[in-house]
């Protein structure tokens, strides 16, 4: 349970007892004032109304609990859709940085499995990537900016083995589709050069998989059929064991031997819109109602304690109608119980209009700056898109004393760093590293949430490395070593039993690869096959 208002709550107590002090006082004088009259008339005021203080104190404790603000569960807000399941399946070999196609055949087929996710919105789509492996990125979700901001974040290098698995992605895209109980029809879209080094079989055996299991696979292909030379980061090309230069071409044979086998559509890499022609093959495929679930902010309760105040003073009323209406009174000319149902804003909110929940929202803030009133605030611009306005409400929000509020509040905030980072490139590297800080330390007051740690690692993983000094007299260039992660300052450094904690086991597990390769070259042994 957490509070919004906390010296309310340390206040009620003294406040119940101010109230009951003066219902004594005030029950004494009437019996005085009675036993003036005449003694049976005392007798008589003095046994009625014994109970009436202590209800009064009971009525003013819940009243002032409930004004303090209490919070407790968590409320969840069900998005439903007639959706199709869709399984973007993205090639992040090193053979899609060629650039036989600008800007690159990554920067290319990530530009189209962006414009298929915001054309097909209200779809349901999961991201999965491969190399020499294949790695569920994302599940199926109805949250188009979860999968576009995954798709921003594709990169070769965060792939630990080389190559190009499509059929171990094709096998997983089936897995996610087939363990969905939602939605409509099912479809994997691939986007890939088809550069793989297995051959036919193992695409047509995933392909006829596919098919059994109901899947309609789009093969659109990226890059050029003549070949192209892959760059490196240190100016030179990308090399083969023997030292050669890699040159990687397209291979529709093996795209088209795919969809064969699956009885799917191959979409011709010279078509003048390729996500149209995927769109009108989705088309074919019929949707089903399908809804998910997000958990929302803590759910007020105010309004339970006023309930209980309210019930007590209507049987107060009824039996004793002069004191209990006073304090009826007073309760009513308080504002804060009624102000604890639940928001107009939660509630448009609930309805799934965003526009006028977030109107409501800045309407909150004006009238009553509470942290809670800055959060709702600054997630409602971040869901609309406004990043600005939500990291500079976000904020404020992020110096709350509530621990659970201001853990959520660096959550978003730096979230919405994260975002900005993605548009604003002039800034990008002060944005990712505001990301990293407030990610850390939403991690340090909630080390168990997977989905700051999943930012937290992805804002580190965007940071370019730190240039190199160059000095004088140098006969050879050693490459650079990898930089430590940038310090944040005493109050949010991480341990390394800390960071241990942040690493996923996908992270962990990619760790103990690249040291097994490393191993490896130290006895000289070859890589076990081609790495782009």
């Amino acid at each position: 349970m957490i509070f919004e208002r906390p010296p309310l709550l340390i206040a009620a107590p003294l406040v119940a007892a101010m109230i009951t002090a003066l219902a004594l006082v005030a029950r004494r004088r009437r019996e005085h004032a009675a036993a003036a009259w005449s003694r049976a008339l005392g007798e008589r005021a003095r046994g009625l109304g014994r109970r009436s203080p202590w209800v009064l104190a009971v009525v003013a404790l819940a009243a002032g609990i409930g004004l303090a603000g209490p919070r407790w569960g968590s409320a969840a807000r069900t998005a439903e859709s007639r959706a199709l399941n869709i399984v973007v399946v993205m090639d992040v070999s090193r053979s899609m940085l060629a650039q036989d196609i600008a800007p690159n055949r990554l920067g290319r087929a990530v530009s189209l499995a962006r414009r298929l996710v915001q054309d097909l919105d209200g779809d349901r789509f999961a991201l999965v990537g491969f190399a020499g492996h294949a790695y569920l990125l994302s599940p199926l979700t109805l949250d188009e900016s979860a999968i576009t901001l995954q798709l921003d974040a594709v990169d070769p290098d965060m792939a630990s083995a080389g190559g190009s698995g499509l059929a171990s992605a094709l096998e997983l895209a089936r897995h996610v589709l087939v363990t969905s109980p939602q939605g409509g029809d099912r479809a994997a879209v691939v986007f890939t050069d088809g550069e793989g080094f297995d051959g036919p079989g193992p695409l047509e055996t995933a392909g006829r998989a596919l098919r059994r299991a109901g899947v309609t696979v789009i093969a659109v292909p990226v890059g050029d059929v003549r070949g192209a030379r892959i760059p490196e980061g240190n100016g030179d090309w990308h090399r083969d064991a023997n030292g050669d230069i890699v040159i990687t071409t397209r291979r529709d044979d093996l795209l088209q031997a795919m969809t064969r086998a699956a009885d799917g559509v191959f979409i011709s890499a010279a078509a003048p819109d390729p996500v149209g022609d995927a769109r009108r093959a989705l088309s074919h495929l019929s949707r089903a109602r399908t809804a998910d679930r997000a958990a929302a902010d803590t759910v007020p309760r105010a309004w339970l304690f006023a309930l209980v105040a309210g019930v007590l003073l209507l049987a107060q009323t009824v039996t004793r109608r002069s004191a209990a209406l006073i304090a009826l009174a007073l309760v009513v000319g308080t504002r804060g119980a009624g102000a604890q149902r639940p928001a107009r804003g939660n509630r448009l909110l609930a309805r799934g209009d965003t526009a006028r929940a977030r109107q409501a929202f800045a309407a909150d803030v004006k009238s009553q700056p509470t942290d809670t009133a800055w959060f709702n605030a600054g997630t409602s611009a971040l869901v609309a898109g406004d990043l600005a306005t939500a990291a500079e409400e976000l904020q404020r929000a992020a110096s709350s004393l509530d621990p659970g509020l201001r853990q959520r509040a660096l959550y978003n905030l730096g979230t919405a760093y994260l975002m900005q980072a993605r548009r604003d490139t002039m800034q990008r590297d002060t944005l990712l590293s505001a990301a990293s800080t407030r990610l850390q330390q939403a991690l340090l007051l909630a080390p168990d949430d997977r989905n700051a740690k999943f930012n937290f690692e992805l804002a580190r993983h965007l940071r370019p490395p730190p240039k190199a000094s160059s000095g004088g007299g140098a006969k050879s260039k050693a490459p650079p070593k990898p930089a430590p992660p940038p310090p944040t300052g005493a109050s949010a450094g991480m341990t390394p039993a800390e960071a241990d904690q942040v690493l996923s086991a996908m992270e962990r597990a990619e760790r103990e690869t690249r040291q097994r390769q490393y191993q490896r070259v130290r006895r000289g042994e070859p890589p076990p096959g081609p790495d782009w």
